[in-house]
């Protein structure tokens, strides 16, 4: 009943303002007008810690402190404030930016990249799109940089950076660098120290997979550099020497890069120096951290580190890992923890414990700050989506409307599929439990056997679960559809009736089971259940594509190749963990 009225509320507004304007020609301009009642903003996502006693009694922290895809994390401390950042691969808005006080729990507060001038991703491949983004503080400015890899309209990888004066934004629009050089150039990271903007990157090696790592002064205002880059890093002899950040910190210059590749062998090394140039002395101790030789853990594939230091010297690092079901078949994608940093008697720098890290770890001395919870269920009553929500490259203006029908996602099928490398009519957002239900009313009669919506459990463009509703040769019907390296299948499917229904994937570690309902929920008739390892990424890598992203929850509406003539209208969408 609370939602009628809601309803009613918000058609009743918007009826009088279209007769306000309708009659503003006799309107008493001499009285003040009411001020515009406060509009609310979408819940924020956050990231809820349980801090627990361990065994000594001393307050631990849960690892990752991102779950889901949050790989590749950057992090900068302004005063008391902590803020992060992570990859966004094809997924626009780009470059979510995370806020905490406490370093466990976090609130998502926004996006780098919210315009289509900033972040132009037609045409990129899935796991193609904005990789590695390190952001910096300096000046009473934010600094985030990083590389937009796989654009056709660029030709090549293209290293930018975006500032702001608040990281909620707004961001500028991208200041280039490298010119028509650094096409190759990725993972770009900067630092500010003596008076000077050192930019570091990527770039050629003697082979792809052994690149250097090469560094220059530039301009923080233009990008202009002030030399030629430079050759500073070789790597340790690992393979992809990648994710280098540079620091000044004790005395000295120190590099911190991830070799072994983003996969199993995944590492992380350190050099040090006296000037930001080297010649850079790697640690006697190297690795820094791994798993490599943890085959049973839990936690997988660490590295990719980002340090953060405290005014009294206290260190912790945020990095990537992975937590594999089923064997070492990871589906989530790379998620983000964070373990302390020890620098040895002779200045070397170890992570967590000789390099090791666990699911739990003891807190670090701030004061526990948990944000408000999330709520379960998105009614979509708030003038705009809440910042969870993603599209697919970037949206098309009208795919989705939260005014077309108030109270409703209204998502208009476009020509685009979930299968093209385009911009379907989609909106997602990251799983990030092992163990959820997510459901979502469906309001949506189709009119054409080539119109559809639904729910849609998707890793790429080419491997992806639907939970559709369609027209069929008997009417209304609910199907559950694969799309395996680009050969689809229809696995199950049953007829509904006419009017709302309800659509459900539920997931542990290893399966999805989809089943359908009618709109108060009852009369739930399973589909199916399907493999969470045919969308890890060992599996789509193992078909020829290498997958960096985790999987991605959410609804979406398509002609099939034509406009649709129906809209689909989602009611509300819920996601429960259920761990």
């Amino acid at each position: 009943m609370l939602r009628a009225k809601q309803r009613t509320v918000a058609l009743a507004v918007g009826v009088a303002a279209a007769v306000g304007l309708g009659c503003a020609a006799v309107t008493d301009a001499s009285k003040p007008r009411p001020p515009a009642p406060p509009v609310a903003a979408a819940p924020q996502p956050t990231f809820i810690n349980a801090i627990l006693p361990g065994v000594d009694g001393k307050p631990t922290f849960a690892n990752p402190i991102l779950s889901g895809m949050n790989p590749d994390p950057s992090i900068c401390r302004v005063g008391a404030d902590f803020y992060l950042v992570t990859s966004s691969f094809e997924y626009f808005p780009g470059v979510p930016i995370y806020h905490s006080r406490d370093l466990v729990n976090w609130t998502l507060i926004g996006h780098a990249l919210t315009r289509e001038s900033q972040l132009d991703l037609a045409g990129v491949y899935s796991s193609g799109g904005i990789y590695a983004p390190t952001l910096r503080h300096h000046a009473g400015r934010f600094y985030m940089i990083t590389t937009l890899v796989g654009s056709p309209r660029r030709g090549g990888n293209f290293n930018f950076f975006v500032t702001a004066d608040d990281p909620r934004g707004p961001w500028s629009d991208p200041i280039a660098l490298d010119g028509n050089e650094g096409k190759d150039g990725f993972d770009p990271s900067l630092l500010f120290a003596d008076g000077e903007a050192y930019y570091l990157r990527d770039g050629k090696g003697p082979t792809q997979d052994h690149p250097r790592v090469y560094q220059t002064r530039i301009d923080p205002t233009t990008g202009a550099r002030r030399e030629p880059m430079k050759e500073i890093w070789q790597g340790t002899g690992g393979i992809w020497p990648e994710g280098a950040h540079l620091y000044k910190m004790k005395g000295r210059y120190y590099l911190f890069a991830a070799e072994g590749g983003t996969e199993y062998g995944h590492m992380e090394v350190v050099g040090r120096a006296d000037t930001p140039f080297g010649p850079f002395e790697p640690s006697p101790k190297n690795p820094i951290l791994t798993h490599r030789d943890r085959g049973e853990h839990p936690i997988q594939a660490t590295g990719h580190v980002d340090l953060v230091e405290f005014d009294d010297g206290t260190t912790w690092a945020v990095f990537l890992g992975v937590r594999p079901q089923g064997g070492r078949y990871q589906h989530l994608g790379r998620e983000t923890f964070l373990a302390p940093v020890q620098f040895s008697a002779d200045g070397w720098p170890m992570i967590g414990d000789g390099g090791r890290v666990e699911l739990r770890l003891p807190a670090p001395a701030l004061a526990n700050r948990p944000p408000a919870a999330t709520p379960a269920r998105d009614d979509f009553d708030h003038p705009a989506l809440s910042l969870a929500w993603n599209s697919v490259r970037n949206p098309h203006a009208g795919d989705v409307s939260l005014a077309a029908r108030p109270g409703f996602a209204r998502i208009a099928g476009s020509a685009v599929t979930l299968s093209d490398a385009g911009s379907p009519a989609a909106i997602v957002q990251c799983q990030r439990h092992f163990k959820l239900r997510a459901r979502a009313s469906l309001d949506f009669a189709p009119r054409e056997a080539n119109e559809e919506a639904g729910l849609t459990v998707r890793a790429s463009d080419a491997f992806h679960y639907d939970l559709a509703v369609k027209r069929g040769a008997a009417g209304r019907e609910a199907l559950l559809a694969t799309r395996i390296a680009g050969a689809s299948a229809v696995v199950g499917r049953a007829p509904i009736p006419d009017g709302a229904v309800t659509l459900e994937v539920s997931a542990d570690e290893t399966s999805y089971t989809f089943a359908v309902g009618d709109g108060a929920g009852a009369q739930r008739q399973v589909l199916g259940a399907l493999p969470t390892r045919t969308l890890s990424a060992e599996e789509i890598g193992r078909k020829g594509k290498n997958h960096f992203t985790g999987i991605m929850i959410g609804l979406y509406a398509t002609g099939n190749g034509r406009p649709s003539t129906a809209p689909a209208d989602f009611d509300w969408f819920e996601y429960a963990p259920a761990e």
